[in-house]
């Protein structure tokens, strides 16, 4: 059975200028075997999208919702899909 998910998430808040893509980006990687990449949004949102394990995808969301994100999380929206595989590791855009 292949468990891989796409998580997409949109972030809201103070989340741009505060360092928030960089600190997404280093939780991606200390999870593993995600992938994908965190983009400022024009109108203040921070989108995020992994691709990888539910379990992993399911440990980012968690840390994006929780109290150890820099700035300040107003809410998160996410949607889940099948996986793309088109990414090399996870970026900042």
């Amino acid at each position: 059975m292949n468990d891989d998910v796409r998580l997409v998430a949109w972030v809201r808040g103070r989340v741009q200028g505060v360092g928030f893509r960089w600190f997404t980006r280093a939780r991606a990687l200390e999870i593993g075997g995600l992938s994908g990449f965190a983009l400022n949004l024009d109108d203040g949102r921070v989108q995020v999208v992994a691709e990888g394990t539910r379990q992993g995808c399911e440990g980012l969301l968690d840390w994006l919702r929780g109290d150890d994100t820099p700035g300040r999380v107003d809410g998160v929206t996410e949607i889940w899909d099948t996986p793309r595989r088109i990414y090399d590791g996870f970026a900042i855009r």
